[in-house]
């Protein structure tokens, strides 16, 4: 093996959920590894990605040629921050329009001689590009996949689009089970992904996944943002169906800086923010996002709002314009929100209402914050688990529903308080919920508790001091050994 300075090629799906794992993922293998970068991602989203860089990393950015308006996208929409929630798959479906670009990419860094980069050793693909195993292969390269997701969201989702078991259960049940990994218990059928429980089998959604699936399993080896301890059953799901190495070295978090990830304009300053919650006594302020493209109702943002108030809950609320407006519309309070609400909260300095994004990180790290109202976003979950934060869980589109059901079931650091984008929600419930969260209920600090545990395995799972590795090290490392060997 080279001195540590084996050459990785990284291409991540054009999603901020998935490209800041990816860049997250870059970093730790440059920083631990030695290894030389190259990310390849659309021009827009290098341009973003560009500004997040620091001066001394050596990550090259390269360019694929993409025309979103070629494929019945709006012009300039190269990631699914800038798309309505209807045309998110027409934009995974675009996606397979890049294999010949990326080939071309792949064989012009085969045969650069410029004797700055060596030959790639092996690419990283997004679960979502399957179809490069091949080109990888072509090459003589080794590959493997990135599933920005946990082991147990990842298996679900596998299993699901495999066997659609909703199809098989009998018209009166609103439970099944997934016939290959019925260590995951029974699922309702809420818990499903809107696409998912419309699908027969036959739709383009269906077809679409058993191509990139069949594509998928043809790797070297498969790469999870999880810690071991924390995930064994998917992991071993993984292991088993896949039959080839599972490499759980999470978590994978940015240091932020206050960088707003989400690439939208910053309404509240990470300084700002950390006085205000300066001011809060500990663990009494819920922070509510839903991470960047899920919205809520305009309805159900009344609800919450009322529930807010009526609790009397510090808080802060990224909120973004809901489902009925267009994701630019400007805030229009007296809109979307009760009569005087948000001169209410600022009155009474009780809430932040923050628009588009906030400096998550600063707030899930600072002792007065007590839970997270999630969409349980599989990297918000992780920033919220590696600060010892226990989540409220309103899940509303593709994993989300198994990121809960694990939080809940398997991890115990969770409750939901509403499932789906469609769902009605009264704002008495959500007020018992958080009671239930935020109180000291014998619920409340047992999920305390649990949470801080799992802070602490997490830690550990990362350690790399006094000969002791970490599982999540001994991972990387393994990963290093396994597929850098050609």
């Amino acid at each position: 093996m080279a001195q540590n300075k084996e050459h990785i090629v990284m291409f991540p799906f054009m999603a901020q959920g998935h490209i800041i794992p990816f860049l997250a993922l870059a970093q730790l293998l440059e920083q631990k590894k030695g290894c030389t970068i190259t990310l390849i991602n659309t021009p827009l989203n290098i341009k973003k990605l560009s500004s997040s860089l620091s001066p001394s990393s050596s990550i090259r950015l390269l360019e694929i040629p993409f025309k979103s308006s070629d494929h019945g996208l709006p012009p300039d929409a190269e990631n699914t921050n800038a798309l309505t929630r209807h045309l998110f798959f027409k934009l995974v479906q675009a996606t397979l329009s890049l294999k010949p670009s990326f080939k071309h990419l792949m064989h012009n860094l085969v045969h650069e001689r410029n004797g700055q980069h060596g030959r790639p050793a092996c690419i990283i693909s997004d679960i979502f590009f399957g179809w490069t195993t091949e080109i990888a292969h072509e090459l003589g390269m080794r590959h493997a996949v990135f599933s920005t997701a946990g082991g147990f969201g990842t298996a679900c989702y596998y299993s699901a689009c495999l066997h659609l078991p909703h199809l098989k259960a009998k018209s009166d049940e609103t439970e099944f089970t997934l016939p290959d990994f019925p260590e995951a218990n029974k699922f309702h059928f809420s818990q499903l992904p809107e696409s998912l429980r419309a699908s027969n089998g036959t739709d383009l959604f269906a077809l679409h996944w058993k191509k990139i699936f069949t594509e998928t399993v043809k790797t070297d080896g498969f790469i999870i943002n999880a810690v071991e301890e924390l995930d064994r059953i998917g992991t071993m799901y993984l292991r088993k169906t896949f039959n080839m190495p599972v490499w759980a070295i999470g978590p994978l978090l940015l240091s932020s800086n206050g960088t707003n990830r989400a690439g939208r304009e910053a309404k509240l300053t990470p300084e700002a923010c950390k006085n205000w919650l300066d001011a809060k006594t500990p663990n009494s302020v819920l922070y509510i996002s839903f991470g960047s493209q899920n919205i809520l109702s305009k309805s159900q943002m009344m609800q919450l709002a009322m529930a807010l108030e009526a609790s009397g809950k510090n808080f802060i609320w990224v909120v973004r314009p809901p489902l009925e407006y267009d994701i630019d519309s400007e805030f229009k309070e007296d809109e979307w929100l009760p009569k005087g609400f948000v001169q209410r909260i600022k009155t009474q300095n009780k809430g932040l209402i923050v628009e588009n994004w906030a400096p998550q990180v600063e707030i899930l790290s600072h002792k007065a914050t007590s839970a997270f109202l999630s969409h349980c976003g599989w990297n918000s979950v992780v920033e919220s688990l590696i600060h010892g934060v226990p989540l409220i869980g309103w899940p509303m589109a593709s994993e989300q529903f198994f990121n809960a059901k694990y939080l809940v079931e398997q991890v115990g650091v969770c409750v939901e308080v509403a499932r789906g984008r469609s769902c009605e929600v009264r704002h008495e419930d959500i007020v018992a919920t958080m009671d239930l969260v935020m109180n000291a209920t014998e619920k409340g600090n047992q999920m305390r508790r649990k949470a801080c545990e799992v802070k602490e395995i997490i830690k550990d799972a990362m350690k790399d001091e006094d000969g002791y590795k970490g599982s999540s090290i001994k991972a990387l490392e393994d990963f290093s050994y396994c597929l850098m060997e050609l």
